[in-house]
């Protein structure tokens, strides 16, 4: 049997295909559009394995979706496949309507039409399981507990409203057809093969350059860190042994301000790569208007997780910052090489005094 992974070039789901051919043998079909996030360098340390097979393509794409899945007799599917970044909905939200709510919808009447004709038990075994993410939820108070699964949905950008959407829609495939699903909804992910227009690869790439670091408003937002390889150990085991149309939170129980991610890699990047003049990377920091409807705080109550399958993050925020930044300074190149072109033109139309992001 095989798995079909969407999205699987891109920064969490590449980390989920190597991690996953990295702890069983199940071959994995990777569909993936390769837009400027979706990289093929990012799965280099796969080239030559047999267990892997890549196609370039939509999963809007009905017809290819419906080929793969019977070509390969797939067991499950994976949804990684998303417009993610927060600044890029507000320019253009758009292209998130379509991909996340357009092409979750197609993915899915694919998805049921195979899963329809397989026989009752190869049915029964299947799994769609949906990645999302704590945005959905909105923002939290300063003293608010943390979001559980009975959390109210409440999106306040373009981005979480079409994942909430797609939310919604993959419940419903459940609810109405029988669809055996599963979601799950992770925290702020970071660590190797993550696209320098988030924050941590941002600033890790804009201290080496010697460029402004820019944080918005007083860079008190707080985000919940979850290291990227601990969320493919826990989509794992959720497909593994997560309970049928269940959504299961992911988190890294690291609530950090932004400020404070921010003064921990430069204090990381001052030891392992001293700027030449001796002064910290902190000078560097430079405060930067507010973004529309920017979210306070996100934080993950992952209890559901490790009550009902035992999963806990293996990394703390040390530890996995630390084995981040050591990453980047070790992948110059991968850096250099998304760094260029039309994301570039993108970089300096949005990150600009007045309108950068962080």
């Amino acid at each position: 049997m095989t798995i079909l992974v969407t999205g699987g070039a891109g920064f969490i789901g590449s980390n989920f295909v190597i991690d996953w051919l990295a702890h069983n043998d199940e071959p994995v079909v990777n569909l993936d559009k390769l837009t400027y996030a979706g990289n093929l360098q990012n799965l280099t340390s796969l080239e030559g394995d047999s267990r892997h097979h890549f196609v370039r393509g939509d999963i809007g794409d009905g017809a290819l979706v419906a080929r793969l899945l019977a070509e390969h007799k797939v067991r499950a599917v994976l949804n990684f496949a998303a417009e993610s970044h927060v600044d890029r909905s507000i320019e253009g939200p758009g292209a998130f309507i379509q991909t996340n709510i357009v092409g979750t919808f197609n993915l899915l009447e694919a998805v049921r039409a195979y899963w329809n004709g397989l026989d009752e038990q190869a049915k029964a075994d299947f799994r769609f399981l949906h990645v999302s993410t704590d945005e959905v939820y909105g923002t939290l108070g300063s003293d608010a507990p943390a979001f559980t699964e009975q959390h109210r949905y409440e999106p306040n950008s373009p981005y979480s409203a079409t994942k909430a959407a797609s939310d919604h829609l993959v419940r419903a495939y459940h609810h109405t057809y029988g669809l055996p699903v599963l979601t799950t909804n992770c925290s702020n992910n970071y660590g190797p093969y993550h696209f320098p227009e988030k924050l941590i690869p941002l600033v890790i790439h804009n201290a080496l350059a010697g460029k402004p670091l820019p944080i918005y408003g007083d860079g008190q937002q707080i985000r919940d860190w979850l290291y990227v390889t601990d969320h493919c150990s826990a989509i794992r085991r959720v497909l593994e042994d997560g309970r049928l149309a269940e959504t299961y939170n992911v988190g890294g129980w690291n609530e950090k301000a932004n400020i404070d991610v921010v003064r921990t890699l430069c204090a990381i990047l001052d030891e392992l790569q001293p700027r030449a003049d001796g002064a910290s990377y902190a000078t560097q920091m430079t405060f930067v208007k507010d973004r529309p409807g920017h979210d306070r705080r996100y934080a993950i109550d992952a209890g559901k997780l490790e009550r009902e399958l035992g999963w806990r993050p293996a990394e703390t925020f040390d530890t996995g910052i630390r084995k981040t930044v050591e990453w980047y300074l070790a992948n110059g190149a991968w850096v250099e090489n998304v760094t260029s072109g039309a994301y570039m033109e993108w970089v300096d139309r949005q990150y600009t005094a007045e309108n950068a992001a962080a």
